[in-house]
């Protein structure tokens, strides 16, 4: 590959510059207000750094960040309901994908296509049947009812995802596989999941944030305030941010990305050797 001129790097550092200031500014900006102390309801002037440093607002919310939960009660919801539809999304959507990737059956066409129907359907069209359903069966007003939903939302993108990933896997391995001795079941554990594990971690990412941030429609299956998530409660401090104040709106909002930031991390290795499938020879 030719060497880019250095011009071209110049180029390139600028331009990604620019991108991450784009990025991280609003960030930044929140970190300032939540760490001011002299800013009671809203900022009135412009500053790169807090005037009166202090954690009164991280530390109020961290007890009470509305009126039903406290913040470890709201993570707690959060982080079931996502990381459910994550291992649901990941697990049904994974055996799915594998059939539709290697095996030959009748309609198989046809689910495909649904599939691809359903992955851009807005969330708001699966809402009155999963509404019927989830009230029919007595999870409506849980939080499995919410994690049922999620994994909806997710599994078509999943499916399609990590199908085209399985029939990256080459079918010699599994056929190597088979020849020692190995089902189908060991086969795909063992050989074909690792090697497609990528686009899987990618999946599961996508699948947890569907979870982890949606709000509007999850308002349609909680009534108790027991089982409202972090995205929710902040949707309401958002609401009444007049009374609220932009300090403690800032520092739950800080405190409310912690989380994809650490799955993030963990993930990321598998995240970029996904992403870049195609991309590398």
């Amino acid at each position: 590959m030719r060497k880019p001129k250095l011009w071209q790097q110049i180029t390139y550092q600028v331009a990604l510059a620019i991108i991450a200031l784009f990025v991280l500014l609003p960030i930044l900006g929140m970190l300032r207000i939540a760490l001011d102390g002299t800013i009671k309801s809203v900022p009135t002037e412009f500053r790169l750094l807090p005037k009166q440093f202090t954690l009164n607002a991280f530390i109020h919310v961290w007890e009470k960040p509305s009126q039903s939960l406290s913040l470890l009660g709201l993570l707690k919801n959060s982080l079931f309901v996502s990381g459910g539809a994550a291992l649901l999304s990941v697990v049904f959507g994974a055996s799915m994908a594998f059939a539709f990737a290697r095996f030959r059956f009748p309609g198989r066409q046809t689910g495909l296509f649904s599939l691809l129907v359903g992955a851009l359907l807005p969330p708001v069209a699966l809402m009155t049947p999963l509404y019927i359903l989830l009230s029919a069966i007595g999870l409506r007003t849980t939080l499995w009812g919410l994690v049922i939903v999620y994994t909806a939302f997710s599994m078509p993108f999943c499916v399609w995802n990590m199908r085209s990933s399985f029939q990256a896997v080459p079918k010699e391995l599994e056929e190597a596989a088979f020849l020692d001795g190995a089902s189908y079941l060991t086969t795909f554990i063992k050989v074909t999941f690792p090697l497609a594990l990528p686009s899987i971690a990618v999946a599961a990412l996508l699948a947890f944030l569907t979870g982890y941030t949606e709000f509007a429609i999850g308002w349609l299956f909680v009534e108790s305030s027991s089982n409202v998530t972090l995205a929710m409660a902040v949707s309401g401090i958002v609401g009444q941010s007049a009374g609220y104040g932009w300090p403690n709106l800032s520092a739950i909002a800080i405190l409310t990305c912690i989380p994809v930031v650490v799955l993030f991390l963990t993930l990321n290795r598998f995240l970029m050797r996904g992403l870049l499938v195609g991309f590398t020879e």
